[in-house]
């Protein structure tokens, strides 16, 4: 089953090109806010499913005619896995697992724009990842049992301003940005994907591939980071969890840039870039940056506020 929220928060079910209104169906489910309403509906999943299936059979309107919304407009927890792939086969040893917390304030949405802040960057880049929303609460959960705290999987995308200074650990003020963790366009729920570690991933800027690899890569799989994870906090119904992407392809985003994230069964994301300050930098992948043998990780600024004299 595929779950969004579209226009003024309304629930919905997707079916094919189509769009059912379930909202009145789940609407004694406590919450304070429409949009909290899917987090009391997953945690209330097994009551409400059957529910939730009958209210779908409805008439529907055409997606293309709504506003798709983020499908966790405000996640509790967003828990983004870092250096999680062993790109392409590339890195020698298995890197340590590792993570960090997103500010749940950087979500937006399906068509929405993701907004590169004032600041002076080295490059603002755009993570293509799979995320999981957590349906049942998980608190050092062991490995073999982390699949059953699953709700569903969506497409998330892990903005970054790279190099702000000072140097060390910039994590917050590189990651937490608003805007930058557009999500959705919608969840599909665990039971439609037989196997979350097989799923190939592609994102186009401007409509030319610049990553595409396969979640088979990751260095630690699903049910791992689940485990270590939980055993750090208690992942809630809701929360977001972002496995990681593959660093080759990363690429700068730059203003007018319109990005599409597919993950395989479960939809295409898309959302907008704008820069005020008319920033640019080379149109390449941090891995052609690499074979043409510059320095840094990425390829530098060329032009707008902040670039180098």
């Amino acid at each position: 089953m595929k779950l969004c929220y579209f226009n003024d928060y309304r629930l919905g079910v997707v079916k094919g090109d189509q769009v059912v209104d379930i909202t009145d169906a789940v609407k004694d489910v406590p919450h304070h806010h429409r949009a909290d309403l899917i987090i009391g509906l997953i945690k209330r999943w097994d009551s409400y499913k059957a529910k939730v299936a009958k209210a779908a059979e409805g008439k529907g309107v055409a997606l293309s005619g709504v506003r798709l919304r983020a499908p966790v407009p405000r996640p509790g927890n967003i828990d983004c896995m870092a250096v999680n792939y062993m790109e392409d086969g590339t890195l020698k040893e298995k890197p340590m697992i590792n993570a960090f917390h997103k500010g749940a304030n950087s979500i937006i949405g399906n068509g929405d724009t993701m907004v590169l802040p004032d600041v002076p960057a080295g490059v603002f880049e755009g993570e293509a990842e799979l995320a999981l929303v957590i349906g049942k609460r998980a608190t050092r959960v062991k490995a073999s049992d982390a699949m059953n705290h699953i709700f569903g999987y969506t497409c998330f995308i892990d903005g970054s301003a790279r190099g702000l200074p000072p140097p060390g650990n910039v994590f917050f003020q590189m990651k937490s940005r608003d805007t930058f963790a557009p999500t959705g366009p919608w969840i599909v729920t665990a039971d439609e994907i037989a196997d979350p570690q097989n799923l190939d991933i592609t994102l186009t800027n401007n409509g030319t591939v610049m990553q595409k690899f396969n979640t088979s890569d990751m260095a630690h799989n699903i049910p791992r980071c689940i485990e270590w994870l939980s055993s750090i906090h208690t992942l809630e119904p809701g929360d977001i969890v972002a496995t990681g992407t593959n660093h080759r392809g990363l690429n700068p985003f730059m203003d007018g840039d319109r990005i599409e994230l597919t993950i395989e069964k479960i939809g295409t994301l898309r959302f907008n870039v704008k820069d005020e300050h008319k920033r640019t930098w080379a149109r390449i992948t941090r891995l052609q940056h690499k074979e043409s043998g510059k320095e840094g990780p990425h390829t530098p600024q060329t032009a707008g506020k902040y670039a180098a004299k």
